[in-house]
């Protein structure tokens, strides 16, 4: 069913009819299953239980990306941040055992972890400070200090007279890594169409792990040059994504969700309009648009009666986190990232040379470009999930993807236990790890690694997701804090036990995905509530019910149904 026409933005009513309310529901039962056809290619489908809908601008994969281009090219641009975040693991890896590096400074397991670990730290502070200033500055001007902040870091690094420095450059690094790792998949949630939320919020996986194989693989050219360029060179090159970010910021367009929540309603419309490419009389009539506005505005009404006054005492939005409305939402998101880093991932990209000789493999050039083909593997099995994502669904990625990362950890475990002492005898059993860890790493790149990205940006609502985006990438960094801590020190006492640890980690996860985690693929962010109904939330999905007839939610459902006929 195709529809045309004009649809002005409705006036918001001043109270609930309890039987126009019963009207819409009784519509929507009556045209359950529907797929309505909007200008320029959108559509409206009214869910078969007839008590919900859901709206895409066209269609998904690589048509949908191309033809919303500048939508996709600004998240394109917007994951320069996750590009940095990639190219600082990658980079140390090869650092970590250069030959000038270590005669300059000798170091051991702890000292080798801390150095490590002094970016996840950094970076956990950063996280949890961007929710704060996302909301208070903006996520655009959030963007450009971190990006500022990152810089001042990498030149401490590539400057660094003494060890000291070089931690504490890594720890300011850290601070604007951490904060891009919040602010730029955040940003691309909230300027991405719903049909296509999950494959441009994974292109910030691809980015991040194309950072890793840059950085990686920059090191190792560099490795053999026999002064400190061998080492200041690499750590240099972060300058150049930190910058462009910082230009970007100024022809990046703002969120619309965010210019909503600050009561800018002309500015998210013109916004809207241009990253949906339609003029703005072209706007002004697309049924689409003023759909998704006019849920923006909805959530915004909603949440901040909900987070400002409890009870008659005034909360704030960091402990609505904690409460029994948003609990589940806020375990999905720090869960999510927790897996995510105790899967063993940058285990392998900080540590790759040193886990590949424990696996049996000498030579350090062997060893090296072992350690480099792990990038190279999890940026190929990113590509498809980026154009296939919202088509495939999260959970049964995660699902596989968990599955098989604990039968290769398993394998590795049991290879070690078996070979440990001889593999100079057993050279098939050590391609045999490598082919395992490349296994793990593939399915690692087609599921935690980009979900991780995705899920904790669709699960939160408007007001309550800057710092729940927040609080979940600090659980990504706090947990990379301890993994960067303890490998070192794990792979010395016992390579068994710590990659049995990453397998019952991975086991962990495929029961977590299995029972716990909802499906959120083709659901616009103002529906995802629906998918966390619960007795405590009954409340509040009457009160969007009422806010949805009052803002003229139904009245332009009603409206685009009734033209159908």
């Amino acid at each position: 069913m195709t529809l045309s026409g004009s649809y002005e933005p409705l006036a918001v009513e001043d109270r609930v009819d309890a039987e126009e309310g019963s009207s819409f529901k009784f519509l929507l039962e009556q045209r359950r299953g529907i797929v309505l056809k909007t200008p320029h290619g959108g559509s409206l489908s009214i869910h078969t239980k007839g008590d919900s809908y859901t709206y895409c601008y066209g269609p998904r994969g690589v048509t949908g990306l191309l033809r919303n281009r500048y939508a996709t090219g600004c998240a394109i641009f917007a994951s320069i941040g996750g590009l940095s975040f990639g190219y600082d693991q990658g980079v140390i890896a090869n650092i970590l055992v250069m030959r000038d590096f270590l005669a300059r400074w000798p170091i051991g397991p702890w000292e080798k972890g801390l150095m490590t670990a002094a970016l996840e730290l950094g970076a956990l502070f950063g996280a949890l400070l961007s929710g704060i200033l996302a909301d208070k500055y903006s996520r655009r001007h959030s963007i450009f200090l971190a990006s500022v902040i990152f810089c001042f870091g990498s030149g401490l690094q590539s400057g660094a007279r003494n060890l000291n420095d070089l931690i504490i450059g890594r720890a300011i690094g850290g601070f604007g890594v951490g904060a891009l790792s919040m602010l730029c998949p955040l940003y691309m949630a909230e300027i991405s169409p719903p049909e296509l939320r999950g494959s441009l919020l994974a292109i910030e996986q691809l980015a991040i792990v194309l950072g890793v194989v840059f950085g990686f693989w920059i090191g190792f050219l560099t490795r053999n040059i026999s002064s400190s360029a061998s080492w200041r060179i690499p750590l240099a090159l972060q300058f150049l994504p930190g910058i462009l970010l910082c230009l970007g910021c100024f022809v990046l367009p703002p969120s619309p969700r965010f210019l909503i929540l600050r009561g800018q309603l002309d500015d998210a419309m013109r916004s809207l309009a241009k990253l949906r490419l339609r003029t703005l009389e072209e706007a002004t009539h697309d049924p689409l648009i003023q759909l998704e506005l006019l849920e923006m505005r909805v959530n915004v009404a909603l949440l901040r009666h909900e987070t400002s006054v409890k009870d008659g005492r005034v909360v704030s939005g960091w402990s609505e986190l904690f409460h029994s409305k948003y609990r589940a939402r806020t375990l999905i998101g720090v869960m999510m990232m927790f897996f995510q880093q105790w899967s063993g991932i940058n285990a392998l990209l900080y540590y790759g040379p040193s886990l590949v000789r424990n696996i049996g493999l000498t030579g350090e050039k062997v060893t090296l470009l072992v350690a480099g083909g792990i990038g190279i593997v999890q940026a190929i099995s990113v590509i498809p999930v980026i154009l296939y994502l919202d088509q495939w669904g999260r959970k049964p990625l995660l699902k596989g993807g968990s599955a098989v990362m604990t039968i290769s950890h398993c394998l590795i475990a049991i290879l070690i236990l078996q070979y440990e002492d001889d593999w100079p005898s057993h050279p098939g059993a050590a391609w045999l790890a490598v082919i395992c860890i490349y296994t793990f790493t593939a399915a690692y790149g087609m599921s935690f690694g980009p979900i991780g990205w995705v899920l904790p940006n669709e699960v939160f609502s408007l007001s309550m997701r800057s710092k729940g985006v927040s609080l979940s990438t600090a659980s990504n960094w706090i947990n990379n804090f301890f993994i960067g801590l303890v490998t070192p020190p794990m792979m010395e006492i016992s390579s068994v036990a710590t990659f049995t640890t990453f397998a019952c980690a991975c086991f962990a996860a495929f029961l977590w995905s299995s029972h716990i985690v909802p499906e959120t693929a083709n659901v616009s962010l103002e529906e995802i509530d629906s998918i966390f109904n619960s007795s405590a939330a009954q409340e509040d999905l009457q009160r969007k019910f009422e806010l949805d007839c009052e803002l003229g939610v139904h009245d332009l459902i009603k409206g685009l149904v009734v033209d159908c006929d």
